[in-house]
């Protein structure tokens, strides 16, 4: 396949394909193959969408039976047994067990459909228009969600003025006393100037916004405060939730349950669309068909769902994650950060970032990873950020040789 059909025919809009310009023919596990026959370690894992990696075994065999039994593929929000099944899954093997009370609503298949639903539902609930959210965050590329997001580059793409939402200082930015005493004064001040919201929104860890860790006492505390206030919360699972950090919700380390939660990504299982919306039960006041979509019944990505969650308790993922996570931070703390004085390391679970704090330069260590094999994301503030997100099953020997890529390439472009 000549590159030159995508660049004649496709959009100027395309951006990945910018990073890594070569034709992917194939993927299994964490390795991606192109037409030429070369491999790459993929630690950019469909941006989280294949946790359980490339066309997992499992997976594929439920969804092959599937098509095989001209099970049913578009269903709108009808019964099935393809939701029956996964619905059943979710409750009783992950969310039950873990003390969790959630209504599922199925939005549109795409995180934003997620999110775009959770800010009508917040608004519906409290009858209030105004939205808290964090800076540094990333939440959506729709106007809702994007109003959300606080990246100028994508909000610029809106091309029209984008309100109702007040942006919080992030407790990395001038430490979480400050970010917890702005948030109560705002809500509490009538002279604040802001009006109350609906609700707070927040990632537990900022993936976009370049790999901010929240830490378990500000969730916590954030939380009691908007509950205070009867201001919803919304956590924002789609991109480090389904065993990413950890647990299988991002959030269960702090030990919180957020109102509503947003959920997409990984969610589908083999990377297929599909998103999700949990709500406590007494939130859950839609009327039927307020709020719905035409690919909200994506079947096959149900089927796929509920053998991810199959994957997740059967091979013990989370324990998984907190074994190469060990791996990782070690890596990181004997080996990357002697690289350069430069390096900002963070991360948790299997969600790192190497913060360089600069656009060139973090553009020049994808690009040498790329040509050494490693295909890997930029992130953050100046997109100075090289993000990790392998998947969350990637052998361990495989795992060491994408991070000593990215290591002699990080020690080639700062040394």
């Amino acid at each position: 396949m000549d590159q030159a059909v995508f660049e004649r025919y496709e959009s100027e809009v395309r951006s990945y394909c910018r990073t890594f310009p070569t034709v992917f023919t194939k993927a299994k596990g964490s390795i991606l193959t192109d037409q030429d026959g070369r491999e790459y370690i993929d630690f950019f894992n469909g941006a989280g969408a294949l946790n359980y990696g490339h066309n997992p075994d499992f997976i594929k065999q439920k969804l092959i039976d599937y098509l095989a039994s001209d099970g049913i593929i578009h269903a709108l929000d009808m019964y099935t047994v393809a939701k029956g099944e996964f619905i059943e899954a979710l409750e009783t093997k992950i969310l039950q067990p873990r003390g969790f009370d959630y209504k599922l609503q199925f939005p549109g298949p795409t995180g934003t459909n997620a999110v775009e639903a959770a800010l009508k539902l917040a608004r519906k609930v409290t009858k209030r228009t105004n939205i808290f959210a964090f800076m540094g965050c990333f939440h959506g590329m729709t106007l809702g969600s994007l109003s959300l997001s606080s990246d100028a580059g994508s909000r610029a793409g809106a091309g029209m003025p984008m309100g109702n939402v007040t942006h919080l200082p992030a407790p990395y930015q001038f430490g979480e006393d400050f970010a917890l005493n702005y948030l109560r004064t705002v809500l509490e001040d009538d002279h604040s100037g802001i009006d109350k919201p609906a609700a707070i929104v927040f990632e537990t860890v900022q993936a976009e916004g370049g790999i901010y860790v929240f830490s378990d006492e500000f969730l916590r505390a954030a939380t009691e405060i908007a509950h205070e206030h009867e201001v919803l919360t919304i956590v924002d699972d789609i991109q480090v939730g389904c065993s990413r950090t950890g647990r299988f919700l991002s959030f269960e380390r702090a030990g919180i349950k957020p109102d509503i939660v947003c959920m997409s990504k990984s969610i589908g299982g083999y990377g297929l669309p599909f998103a999700l919306v949990l709500i406590k039960p007494e939130y859950d006041i839609w009327s039927p068909g307020e709020h719905n979509g035409t690919f909200r019944g994506n079947q096959l990505a149900m089927i796929a769902a509920t053998a991810g969650v199959e994957v997740t308790l059967e091979q013990h993922v989370e324990d998984g994650v907190a074994e190469r996570a060990k791996l990782v931070a070690d890596f990181m703390a004997n080996e990357m950060a002697p690289v350069s004085p430069d390096i900002e390391i963070r991360g948790l679970g299997l969600i790192w970032g190497v913060d360089v704090h600069d656009d060139a330069k973090a553009a020049a260590i994808t690009r040498r990873c790329f040509d050494k094999g490693l295909v890997l994301e930029r992130a953050g503030r100046k997109n100075g950020v090289a993000k990790l997100m392998p998947s969350l099953v990637i052998p361990p020997e495989t795992l060491l040789k994408g991070l000593t890529i990215l290591r002699d390439a990080c020690a080639e472009v700062l040394g």
